[in-house]
């Protein structure tokens, strides 16, 4: 009994030192140029000098709101008509006293000319001429702004106008933008814009990130120059002259900016890095097959590689898929890839 009892132990002591073996990918680290992205989200804009804010020439009521968000108008197409009698009656009244002002200029003239009225008389009447003629256009053209009208082509993007109530100059009754000359602003970090050259290249996904419906290939146009207040970012305005499909304002998409590009970086698979606090490790696999756990420094990143700064050299070989099931020093049996059909 007392052999089998010792037996028996040497037994399970033997089975704890058996040490399991893992099944995994491996990857050979490359040395390859690598391409840093800034991924950010940005929100298609009117690009400035084709937008039109429109507001009413003085407080009048709104009698006719003829258009409604997203529909899309010719230049010189009637927007929004407001309560035509004040203006009527106004250019009415500018007109009899331009004619009353032409009626007292020529008498002016007349008596100056013969010598009965000053000179100062007929500098007056010429005066007050000029004024109601300049009366007059205004209250004119008060009358044809009483119609609002586009003032260019495109697709209309805010109307505040509301029938019945009193609009006031202040306030803007109707928005529009051209859909074929747009700008997308992205916000990125202060950081970030200094790795930002104008002419960059933009890899465009719709919605909030790069895993959306591929749109196209956007340009830097700009990097604003001031922080904004609010957002403590930087805006990135970009211009995307061609699209898969057409872009529309208000809409939300994601872009990769292409930053920096190193043409001899050390590349590895995003699946080889492990989270270690506030660091990253691989799994290195030796010649005799056993994983060891090396602390490595990320420099840039894609959704799909990172460029290691330290701790790798091309050739060795890493744990890919199943990096997170291992631990230090476990033995591994590398499994075949699968192929695409």
């Amino acid at each position: 009994m007392a052999v089998l009892a010792v037996a028996a132990c040497s037994k399970n002591e033997s089975d704890e030192n058996v040490q399991a073996v893992v099944s995994v990918r491996t990857a050979v680290v490359a040395q390859q140029p690598f391409t840093e992205t800034i991924g950010t989200i940005g929100v298609v804009t009117g690009r400035a000098g084709h937008m039109a804010s429109l507001s009413a020439p003085t407080a009048a009521r709104v009698v006719r709101v003829m258009v409604s968000v997203g529909q899309r108008v010719g230049a010189g197409s009637a927007l929004v008509e407001l309560d035509q009698s004040p203006f009527v009656a106004a250019a009415r009244s500018a007109d009899a006293a331009l004619a009353a002002a032409e009626k007292t200029y020529e008498r002016t003239q007349r008596l100056a000319q013969e010598g009965i009225a000053p000179r100062k008389d007929l500098d007056q009447a010429a005066t007050e001429l000029e004024r109601a003629r300049a009366d007059a256009a205004n209250a004119h053209r008060q009358q044809e702004l009483s119609i609002v009208s586009a003032p260019i082509g495109g697709v209309i993007t805010r109307v505040g106008a509301q029938l019945g109530f009193t609009a006031d100059p202040s306030q803007v009754l109707v928005e529009i933008a051209d859909p074929n000359a747009l700008d997308i602003l992205f916000n990125v970090t202060p950081s970030q814009a200094g790795l930002v050259q104008r002419g960059a290249k933009i890899s465009l996904s719709a919605g909030q990130n790069a895993s959306g419906e591929p749109l196209g290939v956007a340009i830097v146009a700009d990097i604003g120059g001031i922080v904004d207040t609010v957002s403590r970012g930087v805006t990135v305005r970009a211009q995307a002259p061609t699209t898969r499909r057409p872009l529309r304002i208000g809409e939300t998409v994601f872009g990769q900016i292409v930053a920096v590009v190193h043409p001899n970086a050390i590349v590895v698979p995003i699946e080889a890095l492990v989270p270690d606090g506030e660091e990253f490790k691989v799994f290195v696999v030796d010649a005799a097959g056993t994983a060891r756990a090396r602390t490595v420094t990320i420099g840039g990143r894609t959704d799909k590689v990172a460029e290691v700064t330290d701790g790798l050299t091309a050739g060795e070989r890493i744990v890919t898929y199943g990096a997170y099931g291992i631990e230090d020093s476990a033995k591994v049996v590398p499994i075949a890839t699968p192929t695409k059909p």
